[in-house]
């Protein structure tokens, strides 16, 4: 059998067309009668890829089959995919292994894979809404798909950083605030600034756990930032990004500032 092959194949973000066209058109293929569900990619939780390496996530799904059919008559793996359907997709993260599963009826098995997403493989114009889906593989490596299982979302890494001064300060006086928006840039494997972004400035008394929204400032067209504000109490100043469909929600670690 193929079918490791074949996995290997579609690991990355790939052509996964150029694997599942040859199968699906061979000679005396057969559809198989089965279905996924319940498919969770990563906890429900977004696939936030960094500017270099790889990050791994986990997929859980659902298999029914018909009573006719034997566990070992064949295997599947979950695909995460961008467009609108796995067979047409130009790119799609798979495991390098087959699903592992487990009986839980005489038609319904429980699955798991892991899956990884390597910045080398990815560009910066494909972050954002991708698909969860699933391929059942006969014993002839012949596909049977199962697309739109759920939507996923694959992000640019984001990091922020924040800089209060002068520290310590007088109690009234001007306070400046500095940091930077960045995001994982997939096509130069490196981090750049993030502009045109809408940031909070935000701050935590000493003593407190809670961050209060003094002002929203949008980073410039390097991703950098630049404020003030009056120093009134000892605290904390942070930066505060949303995040958006490509790119995830960042906080920066509050910098203290001392007021005498």
């Amino acid at each position: 059998m193929r079918i490791r092959a074949t996995v290997a194949a579609v690991t990355g973000a790939l052509a996964l067309s150029a694997f599942v066209a040859p199968a699906a058109h061979a000679a005396g293929s057969t559809t198989l009668d089965v279905t996924f569900s319940n498919m969770k990619v990563n906890g429900g939780k977004a696939v936030v890829v960094p500017a270099t390496g790889s990050v791994k996530f986990s997929v859980t799904y659902t298999v029914t089959h018909a009573a006719t059919l034997k566990s070992s008559d064949f295997s599947t793996i979950p695909v995460i995919y961008r467009g609108s359907s796995i067979e047409s997709s130009q790119y799609g993260v798979a495991p390098d292994d087959l699903g592992t599963c487990t009986d839980t009826s005489t038609t319904v098995e429980s699955c798991k894979a892991t899956l990884s997403a390597s910045r080398a493989d990815l560009v910066n114009s494909i972050a954002g809404a991708w698909q969860a889906g699933g391929v059942a593989f006969d014993k002839d490596d012949n596909p049977t798909f199962g697309n739109g299982l759920g939507k996923v979302l694959v992000q640019r890494l984001s990091k922020l950083t924040v800089n209060a001064t002068p520290e310590p300060v007088k109690k009234g006086k001007t306070i400046t605030v500095t940091g930077s928006l960045t995001r994982a840039n997939w096509d130069a494997g490196k981090y750049s600034g993030y502009a045109g972004q809408k940031v909070k400035l935000q701050f935590r008394k000493k003593g407190s756990s809670t961050y209060t929204t003094l002002k929203t400032i949008t980073t410039s067209s390097t991703g950098t930032l630049k404020t003030t504000t009056k120093a009134t109490v000892d605290g904390y100043f942070r930066y505060s990004f949303a995040g958006t469909t490509t790119t995830p929600a960042v906080s920066a670690t509050g910098d203290f500032v001392d007021v005498r």
